[in-house]
């Protein structure tokens, strides 16, 4: 990618955001477009971030046995009048609605009703079960707190997931199957994204757990015990019989070692039992030749919330504290390298040029600083803000035919012939 190409002028960045500083400097440098409070437009690179993010989760969902699916994101309230969901979701403000001389309709916050309509047409029968479907994209929700930017907006990116079985054991069985790929989708990202024993809340079922990621940025307050990794929400305190269930439905019998932290959640994962399928009236033909409604689970990852994690764990400092960029993880960096040569000086622009001509065909995104008009020092420095984790400069400092490597999250510099670079940045 070529800066020239994207209108890119110099990414002035003044004092950010101290709870989150890479999300305001995504602002501040153009990157993110904030349309309204809670609606966001991406620019090239957290855009491809969040396309890497899918690209992982559709990977380790396909290896789990779970199939694709689209469903549709304005959906008629019908579907939730028979749930018994669309007078809450009003009253509480949350579903965004719109109303024609063709009905009524919502932006999907959510789709259980959606699913079920779904599987009712295809799952008719104990042989067509069990069956996990899952989706990516956009939900809307009415946020009263709309906050950390793409953390929580009325607009978002989300992975939902719902599993059909025939009975409790299927369900606890395609439950762990569905868990096991999130921690997975977390390895691959390189998180640490832990299981939190959670409340049900609205959506109802008796198990469920948050997918948290312990920060101080999170707006979550968990008890966490590192030695076990055994984690709850606080809220689970507040159930007149939490000590019972905790015991029940998770084996958990003593949390006096347990500690308070923060933690921002990622991801939310339910075991619903027939509640939906019940009030939806949505049944399959079982062995027996009787009508029994689906056991059903669901699952939910925020895409977008995790984009934003990833920038907030990918700050870099200076020697004095002073925040200077950010370094995005080599396994989601859209572009591994950035390539910034002396503009005056035609024998670094040809060789920058070449270094980005022979790393393309080797199919390795890079990003040219071709901008002119700019000092050298200001392309570095945007450099940073653009997250890339390698800059490779050619100024006057190193000779023709030579190139100065910075990894950007350490600072460490290493002086490459031009083949040595692209051999490095290949192996990387």
């Amino acid at each position: 990618m070529k800066l020239s190409n994207l209108g890119i002028g110099t990414m002035r960045v003044n004092k950010l955001d101290e709870m989150y500083p890479a999300q305001d400097m995504l602002m501040q440098s153009g990157q993110l477009v904030q349309y309204g409070t809670g609606i966001m437009g991406y620019g090239t690179v957290p855009l491809l971030v969040k396309r890497k993010m899918e690209e992982i989760i559709r990977e380790c969902l396909d290896e789990a046995g779970l199939a694709e699916v689209q469903l549709p994101t304005i959906q008629p309230k019908e579907i939730w009048e028979k749930s018994g969901r669309w007078d809450k979701y009003i009253e509480d403000g949350v579903m965004l609605v719109t109303e024609s001389d063709k009905g009524t309709f919502c932006l999907a916050p959510t789709a259980e009703e959606a699913v079920l309509e779904f599987a009712r047409e295809k799952l008719k029968s104990y042989k067509h079960l069990p069956a996990t479907f899952y989706q990516i994209g956009e939900k809307y929700r009415n946020e009263i707190r709309n906050r950390g930017y793409l953390l929580r907006g009325k607009s978002f990116l989300m992975m939902d997931a719902y599993s059909f079985d025939a009975d409790k054991e299927g369900l606890e069985e395609s439950y762990e199957n569905v868990r096991n790929a999130y921690l997975k989708i977390a390895e691959k990202i390189g998180i640490d994204m832990l299981p939190v024993v959670a409340d049900n809340g609205a959506m109802g079922g008796k198990k469920s757990e948050e997918m948290m990621l312990v920060s101080p940025i999170g707006e979550d307050t968990i008890l966490y015990d590192e030695k076990t990794k055994t984690a709850l929400n606080t809220e689970i305190l507040e159930k007149e019989n939490y000590q019972e269930y905790l015991k029940e439905e998770y084996g958990i019998e003593d949390i006096s070692n347990f500690k308070e932290t923060k933690a921002i959640e990622l991801g939310h994962i339910f075991q619903l039992g027939t509640r939906y399928s019940d009030t939806m009236k949505a049944t399959f033909t079982a062995q027996d030749g009787k009508e029994q409604p689906y056991y059903m689970g669901c699952y939910g990852i925020g895409v977008s919330r995790m984009v934003a994690a990833i920038y907030e764990l990918s700050v870099i400092k200076d020697e004095n504290d002073n925040i200077v960029g950010i370094a995005l993880p080599e396994q989601i960096a859209p572009f591994k390298l950035q390539i910034i040569a002396k503009m005056e000086d035609s024998e670094k622009v040809k060789a920058a040029e070449e270094i980005y001509e022979k790393l393309n065909e080797l199919g390795i995104r890079t990003i040219l600083d071709d901008r002119e008009n700019i000092n050298f020092g200001a392309r570095i420095k945007d450099a940073k803000v653009l997250g890339t984790p390698y800059i490779a400069i050619l100024g006057g400092k190193v000779e023709n035919g030579k190139v100065e490597l910075e990894k950007t999250k350490t600072g460490e510099k290493e002086i490459l012939s031009i083949d040595e670079l692209i051999k490095k940045i290949a192996k990387i």
